[in-house]
């Protein structure tokens, strides 16, 4: 397992990723500081916490509006995922 540091909005979050997949993980990331943000920009600052549960918001929303389903084992994930973050910026 290896961990990338992902910047968001001028934060480094250290995040674990599979071996040979830290080039994805840090274009993810790039995509999650891009739209963070597009939201601090058109709402104005936010409490780090508000800014996540925004960002988490508006980036399920996108991905229910392609017409991908999200099947409950992409839920758990995601779900894992903010709380492991949650639990870094806490």
């Amino acid at each position: 397992m290896s961990v990338v540091s992902i910047p968001i909005v001028n934060k480094n979050y250290p995040m674990g990723c599979e071996d040979g997949q830290e080039a994805r993980l840090i274009e993810l990331g790039k995509m999650v500081d891009l739209r963070a943000r597009e939201i601090l920009d058109k709402i104005g600052p936010l409490q780090e916490n508000s800014l996540l549960a925004t960002l988490c918001i508006v980036l399920a929303d996108e991905v229910s509006s392609n017409g991908k389903s999200v099947d409950e084992s992409d839920l758990q994930e995601i779900l894992a995922r903010i709380r492991s973050i949650k639990q870094k910026i806490s």
